[in-house]
């Protein structure tokens, strides 16, 4: 992990001073705990987790707001304010901040889409077998969900 997160710290910024990073991959694949332990080997980089943006509405169509909400911001060098989504209260919360770090992570399923490809310095895409994506997920969310 230390030695991907020198490789990443050392990338061309790709998105005004800020080297985002995107980690992608299926429902239970393992993005959020990797992005965890990316960020604590990148001494503590700013996690955006994409559930966060997402919504009962715009489980796919969210694309918006993020550009709108952090990556515009970001690109200015920037702080970041977006409104993460409650998935219970089914509203969106206070803002939060997101500054320009030197290194970002945006974790979530879609962090890889064609139109946020353009501000990424690297993508990194979670594999796991479909079986045990399911069984992730089913035990994370329920199997209501």
């Amino acid at each position: 992990m230390h030695d991907l997160a020198t490789r990443l710290s050392r990338l061309s910024a790709s998105c005004g001073p800020v080297r985002l990073i995107g980690v992608d991959g299926h429902a239970g694949s393992g993005k959020s705990t990797f992005a965890g332990r990316l960020a604590a080997a990148l001494d503590g980089a700013p996690v955006l987790h994409l559930d966060d943006i997402a919504t009962h509405e715009e489980l796919f169509t969210w694309t918006r707001r993020l550009l709108h909400q952090v990556i515009e911001p970001l690109s200015r060098g920037e702080t970041a304010h977006y409104l993460p989504y409650d998935w219970r209260a089914r509203a969106f919360g206070p803002a939060r901040p997101l500054p320009p770090a030197p290194v970002v992570l945006v974790e979530g399923v879609g962090a890889g889409r064609r139109v946020l490809r353009p501000y990424l310095a690297r993508l990194l895409w979670m594999e796991v077998p479909a079986e045990e994506a399911w069984a992730r997920g089913r035990s994370r969310d329920g199997e209501e969900q």
